[in-house]
């Protein structure tokens, strides 16, 4: 008892926490969690909380997995590191980058490590401004993302974010950076079918090209579903359409799998497996070790490396990016023993198994009138409380607060969900149960008949 509530004193005094609600900075003790095993985690009192946001869209194989803990200290006794830079390899690395080659994509046979999912998007975006600088074009470096997307907390990761909650008092490259608006169906206007919301916002993107000039367009980066931003589903079509747009005029395509990669929707990929694309680049991390060690990558077309490599490569022929702890070993070898746990036990066909499932059951909560709106694809969902409009991006303080209330009354009954704005996010471990699913389930519906009083 007395190391928790000195954990909890601690983190009072010294912590500044990764959104941090700096108005009661230090004045609330926090959930200090000491143990976890499979899709449960438990405070230092021996409380035991249902984890159904997954860490943080990352624990997908759960808690406590042995064969996660035994590669990384195999891999730490036997090398635990060395650089990365130039021409220095290590095993794990290069049997990682073949491995995610394998599963990559069309031709994304290159694979460049990061050290987590912003980094990733960053080196993703710097690739991207380098090879169009490589091959003569350096003026085509302007960046189009969407409203409501998440992409990272680094410069140019937070710069193409475009959740309003998180955009503050830091500054935000604008000079090159363009947000569409967002893809979120619920938007539609009145009378408007699906089809024409997508219309909408196609024509939206080349509207934007037309008025830049398709020569200084660099690229599109998206999201197959904005996860952070309230699990927006965009409507049928639209990633197939958009990428065609950037055939059209030039323009790579960056899918962005930090969240819908590594079988959250029942595949490795779901890029082409389940919108029907194949991107120019390709980014994923936290399921890529399940969240036991820290690791991004950006998974690179060979058709765009060959332009700028061997005999065209430009300049000193250096592509100067990359980080300390790119392609660690330790992180590398846990990936390749997550990726062996992920086929011999299959997860992704488990996922396609109770993600319609659980889905299906959350959509039984709608019967509450503070839920505005449920919605979801295998195991991400997301529960919009209050009356569902929106001022200026956000939604109604009245709305916020209701969020808020399911939270604390299910962190109570035992459930944790992650609060956002209004919403109620939800991305449990693939290894999740029906069983499991029903209990989040009942917990969810008694926090929202409580608060529905």
């Amino acid at each position: 008892m007395a190391r928790i509530n000195t954990s909890a004193l601690w983190d009072q005094q010294h912590v500044l926490h990764p959104w941090a609600d700096l108005s009661t900075l230090g004045e609330e003790p926090p959930l200090v969690i000491s143990e976890a095993e499979g899709v449960w985690v438990s405070d230092g009192e021996g409380r035991r909380y249902l984890d159904a946001i997954g860490g943080m869209w990352c624990m997908t194989l759960g808690y406590g997995r042995p064969e996660l803990a035994e590669a990384m200290r195999r891999q730490a006794l036997r090398m635990a590191y060395y650089t990365p830079f130039g021409a220095m390899a290590n095993e794990p690395a290069s049997e990682l980058a073949a491995r995610l080659a394998a599963y990559a994509p069309g031709d994304l046979k290159r694979v460049h490590f990061t050290t987590c999912g912003s980094t990733a998007v960053e080196s993703a975006l710097r690739f991207v401004h380098y090879y169009f600088g490589a091959t003569g074009r350096p003026e085509k470096r302007h960046i189009v993302s969407r409203v409501d997307a998440y992409h990272g907390s680094t410069y140019l990761a937070a710069s193409v974010s475009g959740k309003a909650w998180d955009r503050t008092f830091f500054h935000y490259e604008n000079s090159f950076v363009h947000l569409l608006s967002s893809p979120n169906p619920a938007l539609r206007k009145a009378g408007q079918t699906l089809e024409q919301f997508c219309d909408e916002r196609v024509a939206e993107f080349e509207q934007l090209i037309g008025e830049l000039g398709a020569d200084r367009v660099a690229c599109f980066i998206a999201e197959p579903i904005l996860a952070s931003g309230g699990v927006i589903i965009p409507p049928p079509g639209y990633h197939q359409r958009m990428l065609a747009v950037c055939r059209r005029h030039g323009v790579l395509y960056i899918s962005d799998e930090v969240v819908t990669g590594f079988g959250r929707l029942g595949h490795f990929f779901a890029s082409e497996a389940h919108f029907g694309i194949v991107p120019d680049l390709l980014i994923t991390a936290k399921g890529l070790t399940s969240g036991y060690q820290p690791l991004g990558a950006v998974l690179i077309s060979e058709r765009l490396l060959e332009q700028i490599s061997g005999t065209q490569a430009a300049g000193n022929g250096t592509f100067t990016n990359g980080f300390t702890y790119s392609g660690h070993p330790v992180a590398c070898a846990v990936a390749l023993a997550n990726i062996e746990l992920m086929e011999r036990e299959g997860v992704c066909e488990h996922v396609r198994e109770v993600g319609p499932y659980f889905i299906e059951r959350l959509q039984e909560l709608r019967r509450y009138p503070v839920v505005a709106q449920v919605r979801g694809d295998h195991l991400m969902a997301c529960i919009e409380c209050g009356d569902g409009r929106r001022l200026d991006g956000m939604p109604s303080p009245e709305s916020i607060a209701l969020a808020q209330r399911v939270d604390v009354l299910c962190q109570a009954k035992g459930l944790l969900v992650r609060p956002y704005e209004n919403m109620c996010i939800l991305s449990p471990p693939l290894i999740i149960e029906r069983q499991q699913i029903d209990e989040i389930v009942r917990i969810l519906g008694r926090a929202l008949e409580e608060v529905t009083c």
